[in-house]
């Protein structure tokens, strides 16, 4: 099994800028066998949405809604991955949520963190 544990939310005016953290532990058996590692982002009622993705070989997607204001990263070394949010807006905030995928075949398994709350006042 992978644990994530997200780090680095918190409140930031309109246009300021956030780094988040999630970082991954468990047994080595399954974190050397992680994959993708994304972010999601939930909103109060809204559903749960893909913000980045980021694959072990390090090919990043990105929301339409974040592109060219977030970069995701990831350290394989340290089995981090991490979301650089610049020029935050108000529809930026919700919970954050970290995520992998990892196995030997697919489908993987998947884990979740437990969410960082992100808050961007106007």
């Amino acid at each position: 099994q992978v644990q994530l544990v997200e780090s680095g939310g918190g409140l930031v005016q309109a246009g300021g800028s956030l780094r988040l953290s999630c970082a991954a532990s468990g047994s080595a058996f399954s974190i050397i066998r992680i994959n993708d590692m994304g972010w999601y982002r939930q909103a109060l009622g809204k559903e749960r949405e893909l913000v980045a993705v980021i694959t072990s070989g390090g090919t990043t997607n990105y929301a339409d809604s974040v592109k060219d204001r977030f970069t995701i990263s990831r350290d394989n070394g340290k089995n981090i991955v991490y979301l650089q949010m610049n020029g935050l807006k108000p529809e930026d905030t919700g919970v954050y949520y970290c995520n992998c995928h990892y196995g030997l075949i697919r489908p993987l398994a998947t884990s979740w963190g437990q969410g960082t709350q992100v808050t961007v006042s106007s």
